[in-house]
């Protein structure tokens, strides 16, 4: 089976790292991490991938003298890996149009609320002091709008009465960790495919007796 090779972009813990690292893991699943690039060094991230015998590059943004000269030579690294699909996790780093018009359609990104609901920073802080009911994350496309690209797949949660940043935070997070997985499939098999700024669901009656595309609400 041909694999999607994957390149991830982090800044920190990678915690969404290691989820990917683990479905990776099972010989069934359709794609592979060639590369993990930071922008930090000695991040847990970067032990993470080290630990799985995954390359690893450190890019410290501020060496760079301005964000293009940093995007050619991450743009470099992964197009040497191979890498064919990159995925933002923790990936602390506003993305200029240079970066995405070398990888339209091919650069993903998961945020942890329910876009187009509370983009940028402070989510959840913002979702409790706004008395919604519900959160979430959401895996999409990168667009030069933050936070603003096509969506591939959802999963929510519910706000608790007595819910902390921390606790609902915490909710979500077990989420991303199954959704990033999830979306990362849903492309490598060819159920998710971008055209023109829009995301093409492909096999749609597959896909719904699979649940994946059905809401579903987790505790």
């Amino acid at each position: 089976m041909k694999k999607l090779k994957l390149g991830i972009q982090i800044s920190g813990r990678g915690s969404n790292l290691q989820a990917l690292i683990d479905a990776c893991a099972d010989k069934d699943f359709p794609a592979e991490i060639v590369l993990v690039i930071s922008n930090v060094a000695d991040v847990e991230g970067l032990a993470r991938a080290q630990r799985a015998n995954i390359p690893t590059l450190t890019l410290p943004h501020k060496t760079f003298p301005n964000r293009e000269a940093f995007e050619k030579a991450i743009d470099e690294a992964h197009r040497k890996a191979g890498v064919e699909l990159i995925c933002n996790a923790g990936f602390m780093r506003i993305i200029s149009p240079y970066l995405i018009n070398q990888w339209r359609g091919r650069m993903i990104n998961i945020h942890p609320s329910l876009l187009p609901a509370f983009p940028g920073l402070d989510i959840h802080q913002r979702v409790l002091q706004s008395g919604t009911l519900f959160s979430g994350c959401t895996v999409h496309y990168v667009e030069e709008a933050v936070d603003g690209g096509a969506i591939i797949a959802q999963a929510v949660v519910p706000v608790l009465p007595d819910d902390s940043e921390d606790r609902l935070a915490a909710r979500v997070l077990k989420q991303e960790h199954q959704l990033y997985p999830m979306a990362v499939r849903l492309i490598a098999q060819g159920k998710i495919t971008y055209q023109d700024g829009k995301v093409i669901r492909n096999d749609m009656e597959s896909m719904c007796q699979n649940g994946l595309l059905n809401p579903a609400i987790h505790s």
